[in-house]
């Protein structure tokens, strides 16, 4: 019964994003080429590209939508030579969702054991057009476990674990970004809760970063002659900053592109010059739309 309900609410939702009319819920413009484009020509324009961040806003639904769209059309255009990398599953769950992705456990089974985010579905698209088609996806985020210790004990608090527990980490020390991106994550904390202007929530950040930048990393070193595709908080990609910049010092050859996706009051008339720092291309959603929570 169980399955059927979820089944059931996971039609409903993929109905939802694709009803007649969401295409006049966003609008996609090159910041190279100052037009808008298309999801077919982003994936034509990452034929020389390594890696395509998409940041998201995480409750987004046309940006959910663009995501699996951006993702089919890749597929069409490259086929096998792509994987699927994802911030919202843990590195110390690969185990589980490789299972999944081959058959042996059920989704239900899956989304508990591999501690599937609990808006799952809004990510289950892009998992199941990388299940259809046997791609790889990549559990790329560093176990929440560890960015805990780190925001309460300090960087250092790592190195006591056991190799078992630090194979889920990326090398340590890992880096911690100064300049731009710190200054970029205090201001936005500044309004968050009491202590986190703490450096050692910086340094929980730069784990994030570092963890997934070297499960990217880690994968595309056995198989460069796949294209992945990252599906990311937008805070850890925007300006090439963050995660791109990590997975950027691992390796200055690959070739990055981003994606910066967000909902904005100026919708109905976008003053694209305001964005176009923040990746090779911007995705604006309609923020009228409902979110998915």
């Amino acid at each position: 019964m169980k399955v059927l309900f979820f089944a059931v609410s996971v039609f409903l939702c993929l109905s939802s994003f694709s009803q007649p009319g969401i295409e006049k819920h966003y609008k996609i413009y090159n910041t190279r080429t100052k037009q808008l484009t298309t999801t077919e020509q982003i994936a034509i324009d990452c034929k020389d590209a390594d890696v395509l961040f998409f940041g998201e806003e995480h409750n987004d639904s046309a940006g959910h939508y663009m995501e699996k769209e951006i993702f089919t059309a890749l597929q069409k255009q490259y086929g096998n030579k792509l994987a699927l990398s994802m911030e919202m599953f843990e590195t110390d769950c690969q185990l589980v969702l490789n299972e999944y992705l081959n058959g042996f456990i059920s989704e239900e089974r899956m989304i508990k054991e591999a501690r599937a985010w609990s808006n799952y579905k809004d990510y289950r698209p892009a998992v199941e057009i990388a299940r259809q088609n046997k791609l790889y996806v990549i559990a790329a985020n560093p176990p929440r476990r560890y960015v805990n210790m780190v925001s309460r004990k300090g960087m250092q608090s790592l190195d006591s674990l056991p190799k078992s527990s630090k194979r889920f980490l990326p090398p340590l020390p890992y880096d911690t970004a100064s300049g731009i991106y710190r200054d970029k994550f205090m201001d936005f904390m500044k309004g968050g809760s009491p202590g986190t202007g703490n450096a050692r929530i910086f340094y929980s950040q730069s784990l994030w970063d570092a963890g997934m930048a070297y499960s990217i990393y880690s994968y595309w070193r056995k198989n460069k002659d796949k294209k992945i595709f990252h599906m990311v908080g937008r805070f850890h990609c925007d300006e090439k900053l963050g995660t791109a910049a990590q997975l950027q010092n691992r390796n200055t050859k690959l070739k990055i592109l981003n994606i910066s996706c967000f909902s904005d009051s100026s919708f109905a008339k976008p003053d694209w010059s305001a964005f176009s720092n923040l990746g090779d291309y911007i995705i604006l959603t309609d923020p009228e739309l409902k979110k998915t929570y």
